[in-house]
């Protein structure tokens, strides 16, 4: 049994309320009395530890949710001049692809979804963002893990820019693990970044399937 955490949100159409919900029992392999299922109004839920504190932003480019041990100052998430989360965090966050996130979408595709390529040479061809923004090819210190043509596993290596921190998470001296997923027909991108306190650690392999679960339900709805 997983107990539900409403998160509070901010964006485009002013604050929200957290959203209801139940404990309930979800098929996890362990962490199962240690681990909460937060969810915001808009967007997809994550698991993470219990008595973690949780935030959302959200806009017409689509939102991520912020999950974190220490109390989340929502201020910070909106200021151009604050770096990032520099301790543990999880970061779930979904980029439409049939609005101005495209763009982010569109990044991550050249980076690790070669078969999707077609769909960066179409934005590069608005001739909004230039193509040196759409680097193609894998960062060099990210391993990556394919589940299938529109699922990637990664682990950003500690100290080393990747997937992991193209979020909000600053690099330290721990990895970040997660997953980023193609999804819908524009497409959309959700994508998980994860970086927990080593005694935590264990748990990833659950969050980052419960991730991967959910989307894939999702479109079979």
């Amino acid at each position: 049994m997983v107990p539900f955490v409403g998160c509070k949100s901010d964006g485009q159409l002013g604050p929200l309320e957290a959203p209801p919900g139940r404990t309930e029992s979800l098929s996890i392999s362990t962490g199962a009395a240690y681990l909460a299922y937060y969810k915001a109004k808009n967007g997809f839920g994550v698991l993470a530890p219990r008595h973690w504190h949780c935030f959302s932003t959200y806009g017409s480019s689509g939102s991520s949710l912020y999950v974190s041990p220490e109390p989340i100052d929502p201020a910070r998430l909106f200021s151009q001049s604050w770096k990032g989360f520099s301790g543990p965090l999880i970061q779930v966050s979904v980029s439409d692809g049939g609005t101005s996130g495209r763009f982010q979408v569109a990044k991550t595709i050249a980076r690790v979804f070669p078969d999707y390529r077609q769909s960066v040479r179409d934005v590069i061809a608005e001739s909004i963002e230039p193509a040196s923004s759409f680097p193609v090819g894998p960062y060099p210190h990210d391993k990556l893990t394919y589940r299938s043509r529109r699922i990637v596993e990664f682990e950003t290596s500690a100290e080393a820019d990747g997937l992991g921190t193209d979020s909000r998470l600053q690099s330290n001296t721990d990895p970040i693990m997660g997953v980023a997923i193609l999804f819908g027909g524009d497409p959309s991108l959700v994508q998980l970044s994860a970086r927990l306190p080593a005694q935590d650690r264990e748990m990833t392999r659950v969050i980052i399937e419960r991730v991967e679960r959910e989307v894939a339900h999702s479109e079979v709805q």
